[in-house]
């Protein structure tokens, strides 16, 4: 490959840019309070937001095995931050951002096809795993950081509930994704330590393993632990229940059209 090549696969896509300038639009509308209804502005910046951290997920998932070895990420279109240059857009995009909209809950992405075996060495291959949830966990830091470096002074009471709604998808996606289960990111980090035995008994599990672990979640025990977990993290950010309560509340927008939530409009 040519050292043009190289730099074109890796230019960053007019399409991830566009989605930025959305994001960067909405959430000035948010925090100045311009336009109608304040929770289509809300919508619009969160959902923007997300995609963005799912792309770049996928990115550090790219990024890492590039420098691990595998040199083709770029040629597939990974490292331009594409989201339409995913092998699975359905799976790293639509059925994240729906399952935002349905439920508010952080689907774990996973849509780039790394060439494993032009990597060498467990700990890189551990370690490509690990880079995309680890995204999630700095997002949701950077999501955070008003709230526990005590500079809320001069955030708009509305741009922080939006803020602890998106640190909230950041922190369920980080959760989920690394749960030692097959076809998550944590069993990823996992598995180039088992047995060649143990992963082939495994593997034809892979494709299930999202799936069972929402119908787990399903179970009201279940779910009242990890949410326990969640708002347990959130907690010790600085982002307390109501906060991503309201902020989930001006998100689903559609439901509360002309309903007011006098607790948000007058909460920390």
């Amino acid at each position: 490959m040519t050292t043009a090549a190289a730099r074109s696969d890796r230019r960053i896509s007019p399409v991830f840019l566009g989605i930025v300038a959305v994001t960067a639009v909405s959430g000035w509308a948010v925090w100045t309070g311009t336009g109608y209804p304040y929770g289509l502005a809300v919508f619009v910046f969160v959902t923007g937001a997300w995609v963005v951290s799912l792309c770049l997920h996928e990115y550090a998932h790219a990024r890492t095995a590039l420098h691990s070895g595998d040199l083709s990420v770029g040629a597939k279109g990974y490292l331009s931050l594409n989201p339409l240059a995913y092998t699975h857009a359905l799976l790293s995009i639509v059925l994240p951002v729906l399952f935002v909209i349905m439920g508010g809950i952080g689907l774990p992405g996973g849509a780039v096809f790394i060439e494993r075996e032009r990597i060498r060495g467990r700990w890189r291959h551990s370690l490509i795993s690990a880079a995309g949830p680890l995204t999630n966990v700095l997002f949701a830091l950077v999501c955070t950081a008003p709230f526990w470096l005590h500079a809320l002074g001069g955030v708009p009471r509305e741009f922080r509930y939006a803020l602890a709604f998106l640190a909230l998808l950041q922190v369920t996606a980080a959760i989920l994704n690394f749960l030692p289960v097959p076809g998550l990111d944590g069993y990823g980090v996992i598995e180039p330590w088992l047995s060649y035995r143990i992963r082939r008994q495994v593997e034809p599990f892979a494709q299930f393993g999202l799936l069972a672990v929402f119908g787990v979640l399903w179970i009201p025990e279940v779910n009242h632990v990890f949410f326990d977990l969640v708002h347990g993290v959130l907690d010790s950010l600085g982002v307390n229940g109501l906060g991503t309560e309201c902020g989930r509340a001006a998100y689903r927008f559609w439901e509360n059209w002309n309903e007011e939530y006098p607790v948000c409009a007058v909460g920390p």
